[in-house]
């Protein structure tokens, strides 16, 4: 038998300035969590070798500006994703707010044509905080009518982080390509970024 070559998969995550996206990644793929917060300029990206459904897979991570004034830099890093994670924080009101015009934007700018679709996974982050605004209820009802998988994430704890990625991977992966993810961009500004994030299945 002929090995399989490996499965690539670009998932990019997107959601307001501060609500984890960097730290759910780091915690992800590294098992690190930190609490000095850095905006990510541009976008940054890790990888991980992962096992969906007896194959194996690598994961392209991208975490891309959520700030508006670094925010049109990480547009071109879109192309060619796979899937694409909503995140927002549940202890700030405005940043699930903001998930449509998130949503809307990586479709206008993602350069696919199976827009309707696409699949996209909501994560509620920082669950591990006790300010919650934005309750699982109201949560879970805008993911049902979009047909959306909902979870409730901690980066901090590490709670859910590794279920809500497996999701990624398979929803990623029905959308498989066995090339290189798309060409990166010019250039790819790096910087590390953390924050605290909690996760919380829903099946819906």
């Amino acid at each position: 038998m002929s090995a399989r070559r490996k499965v690539f998969m670009k998932v990019v995550l997107l959601g307001d300035s501060g609500v984890g996206k960097t730290s759910l990644m780091n915690q992800y793929i590294n098992k690190r969590f930190t609490n000095q917060y850095k905006a990510t300029i541009g976008a940054d990206f890790l990888t991980k070798e992962v096992m969906v459904d007896d194959r194996l897979v690598t994961m392209q991570i991208w975490d891309t500006a959520g700030q508006e004034r670094f925010h049109s830099l990480g547009l071109a890093f879109y192309r060619g994703a796979d899937c694409c994670v909503l995140v927002y924080d549940v202890n700030v009101q405005q940043t699930f707010e903001h998930l449509d015009s998130w949503r809307e934007e990586f479709l206008a700018h993602c350069g696919r044509g199976d827009t309707e679709t696409f699949p996209f996974v909501v994560l509620g982050n920082k669950i591990d905080k006790e300010q919650r605004v934005v309750s699982p209820k109201r949560a879970q009802a805008w993911c049902q009518a979009k047909g959306l998988p909902y979870f409730e994430t901690s980066a901090k704890d590490s709670i859910y982080v590794d279920q809500a990625f497996q999701t990624v991977a398979k929803l990623a992966l029905q959308q498989e390509k066995e090339e290189p993810p798309f060409p990166y961009p010019g250039t790819i500004h790096i910087t590390p970024t953390t924050t605290s994030n909690s996760f919380f299945p829903c099946s819906c």
